[in-house]
């Protein structure tokens, strides 16, 4: 009979058991109510989905993304540094600094994405020493395979709207990070559709379906959301997601 802990390897611990349907959709569902609950706290918390909260909470992401790839090298392991408990875990730092913030804000006056930025920043410099850079080759290849994005989202389709161009790179900062690991370093892809398509088409076929998903989904958010707050909140979460998992390929890849 299955217990207590082959229940928390199997939805807890893919790195042990592995992706499959079940799992990805369960991940799924929780991920669509967890976004609609934060997005009703920050509601009630009265703060605006903007580029101020974009800046409070992105060295949280790289945080994140560190502690992930320590828990790759294997000097730290615990639930809470593996997907999906990371993503509790840095939403319940972030959110404590944020509410902090936010009171000193109303008590000092200093805005709170300031004070978030700053402490996430101090966090991030207590960790990243932890690294040490070996795969320079690696490097140069993520930068020449994200170099046509950046191209492509500033030059040819300037006129997009700037919060989908920045949401577009960060997701396609991951793809390409991604297509460098598995095509020129022997990384493999967990996830189920990404491993389905890379199995039939090669890795390079990720870069080209991440586009046209991400692209897709930011237009038909334009054409159906009319409710703009929400539609930053939702871009925002989606920018999230591509940062968080191509910041920690990419630092893995590095190191």
């Amino acid at each position: 009979m299955p217990g207590i802990q082959d229940f928390l390897d199997y939805f807890l611990s893919p790195k042990k058991t592995g992706y499959d349907v079940p799992k990805t959709f369960t991940y799924a569902i929780v991920l669509i109510l967890a976004v609609f609950l934060i997005f009703k706290i920050l509601k009630k918390v009265k703060v605006r989905i903007d580029k101020r909260l974009a800046i409070a909470i992105s060295p949280y992401i790289i945080f994140g993304s560190s502690l992930r790839v320590l828990e790759d090298l294997g000097l730290i392991n615990s639930y809470f540094i593996i997907t999906p408990g990371i993503y509790l875990f840095i939403f319940l730092i972030c959110f404590s600094v944020l509410l902090i913030s936010l009171l000193i804000e109303k008590r000092k006056g200093i805005p709170y994405f300031k004070t978030s930025f700053t402490f996430g920043l101090i966090l991030v410099a207590l960790i990243l020493p932890q690294f040490k850079v070996v795969n320079f080759r690696g490097l140069l290849l993520v930068v020449i395979s994200f170099i046509p994005w950046v191209l492509l989202f500033w030059k040819i389709l300037k006129k997009w709207d700037l919060t989908n161009r920045m949401v577009s790179l960060f997701q396609m900062f991951d793809a390409s990070t991604t297509f460098v690991a598995v095509n020129f370093f022997r990384y493999s892809e967990q996830h189920i559709f990404p491993t389905y398509l890379i199995n039939i088409f090669g890795p390079i076929s990720f870069l080209f379906a991440k586009l046209i998903v991400i692209v897709s989904i930011l237009i038909l958010i334009d054409r159906f959301s009319k409710d703009k707050e929400f539609n930053n909140y939702l871009k925002l979460i989606i920018g999230i997601l591509g940062a968080a998992t191509g910041t920690r390929d990419f630092i893995r890849l590095l190191v």
